[in-house]
């Protein structure tokens, strides 16, 4: 049985990547799923292993942004912006996302 520190080192040291640290630990990628559900000392090495790439990757975006890369800026506002309008279709839905009701008036009646 592999300790629980190995698990979580493993992930630390690949970025919450489960098959390359599963690798690393000569064991499957199910054996790192199932430490994580045994342990949830490993559970949070994998999403905090996540957030550290989530925000590198956020980041990188960033300094596209800055250096006016029009792809990341699109990327962005359709992302990010969508409250603002940025997005390529819009969605319509009735009250708290419920379905929308429609009623058809016609001029004869």
């Amino acid at each position: 049985m592999i300790p629980k520190e190995d698990y979580i080192e493993a992930i630390k040291n690949n970025g919450g990547l489960l098959t390359a640290a599963a690798d690393a630990l000569n064991v499957t990628r199910k054996a790192v799923y199932d430490a994580a559900k045994r342990h949830p000392e490993v559970q949070q090495a994998i999403e905090d292993a996540r957030d550290r790439t989530t925000d590198m990757a956020e980041s990188k975006l960033a300094q596209k942004i800055a250096e006016g890369d029009n792809t990341a800026i699109i990327f962005y506002l359709k992302t990010q912006g969508k409250k603002r309008g940025y997005v390529e279709r819009q969605e319509v839905t009735g009250a708290e996302g419920g379905e929308l009701t429609v009623r058809v008036v016609r001029e004869d009646e």
